[in-house]
């Protein structure tokens, strides 16, 4: 049975400008993933989240569940999917994070790196490309991936 991954960039612009406190610092949907065409490589999933992790990956971002704050697209798409009775695997990792990655790590059997299954070089480069554009905009600790998993 396949694992397929969906997921939203989002992003919180007015948090550089006013602050993380200001309540018009909120999180705003940016893109889909799907949009992004990740595909669904194991190794990938594994090293990023934690997921059909058989390769033995130590995952950047595994199990941290939907962001309480939230924006409102982020939810509605989640919701669509069916939300947490049908999905397992809810994460997210800001660029911030992304950035400060080991991406020389490898899996357990030490043929694999992150920067190999999931680097700039791979399917998952579009994705790392938004991201790093909406950091350089608004700060890399207000861009976030969150993703899930059917």
């Amino acid at each position: 049975m396949s694992t397929d991954v969906s997921g939203m960039i989002e992003c919180r612009p007015l948090a550089r400008i006013w602050g993380e406190d200001d309540e018009d610092a909120v999180w705003h949907a940016a893109i889909d993933l799907f949009l992004l065409n990740t595909g669904n490589a194991y190794d990938a999933l594994a090293c990023l989240f934690g997921v059909r992790n058989t390769f033995g990956f130590r995952p950047l971002a595994e199990g941290r569940g939907l962001p309480v704050d939230a924006s409102a697209g982020l939810r509605e798409a989640f919701d669509a999917c069916g939300g947490a009775r049908d999905v397992h695997g809810t994460t997210w990792i800001n660029w911030a994070e992304l950035v400060a990655a080991n991406w020389d790590e490898t899996d357990r059997s030490g043929t694999r790196s992150r920067s190999t299954v999931a680097g700039t070089e791979t399917h998952w480069a579009p994705v790392w490309a938004v991201m790093r554009t909406l950091a350089d905009l608004h700060g890399p600790e207000h861009v976030r991936l969150t993703v899930w998993f059917d």
